[in-house]
């Protein structure tokens, strides 16, 4: 059994979870995680950046000069790339980023991921957890009574409408659903937080499925 602290809204210790040794694994998935988080950041590239070659570019299609006597370098047309406002030659186009990652892969780069952060004391179980208002100032001194100014990640169960209000504008900061949290936004924080019902839908995510080996 590994050993999770339990702390009030104020920073006080007030007791420990344990957390079953079947959820947690040390010997396999580095690579899973790295190919999680290569996925998840290359998923969010817009992928948007165009350029116009030379057949999409505005110009004549006459030849400037003539063929010889001149003097000067052969030119055939001004939409050419090595004109001024000519085409771009092996410019970039409108494409997908994404990278394919099997079901398998991900749950055991999430299970590896969850797991790393409990061995190194980085996730604490927060109860109760209550917001009655949805003012930015109560979160910001929750953080600041459990030393996590620099950034943490809060996993709850469900994100009620005080929760959203008080955490859209706290940088360094977010909060994330039980059954949505990804591998990525695990490692991004420094600190990592959880509610008592959240940490419930985190171990049905880390128990080995029934029927195959973890």
């Amino acid at each position: 059994m590994s050993k999770l602290s339990v702390r009030n809204m104020q920073g006080e210790a007030v007791g420990e979870l344990d957390l079953a040794d079947e959820c947690l694994v040390r010997d396999k998935g580095a690579q899973s995680v790295h190919d999680a988080v290569v996925a998840h950041r290359a998923a969010c590239r817009a992928g948007s950046a165009s350029t116009r070659t030379k057949g999409e570019v505005r110009g004549t299609g006459a030849k400037p000069w003539k063929q010889k006597g001149t003097g000067r370098a052969r030119a055939g047309y001004r939409r050419s790339p090595v004109w001024r406002g000519g085409g771009a030659a092996f410019g970039p186009k409108p494409r997908d980023f994404a990278k394919g990652l099997n079901r398998k892969m991900a749950r055991l780069a999430f299970r590896r991921a969850f797991s790393e952060r409990v061995f190194a004391g980085e996730v604490t179980v927060v109860d109760p957890f209550a917001l009655d208002e949805g003012k930015t100032r109560r979160l910001a001194e929750f953080l600041r009574r459990h030393g996590a100014a620099g950034g943490a990640l809060l996993i709850v169960d469900r994100v009620d409408e005080n929760l959203r209000r008080a955490s859209r504008n706290l940088a360094g900061f977010e909060v994330a659903p039980a059954v949505s949290v990804d591998t990525y936004r695990l490692l991004r924080y420094p600190r990592v937080f959880v509610t008592k019902d959240g940490l419930a839908g985190i171990e049905k995510r880390l128990r080995p499925a029934a029927g195959r080996a973890s």
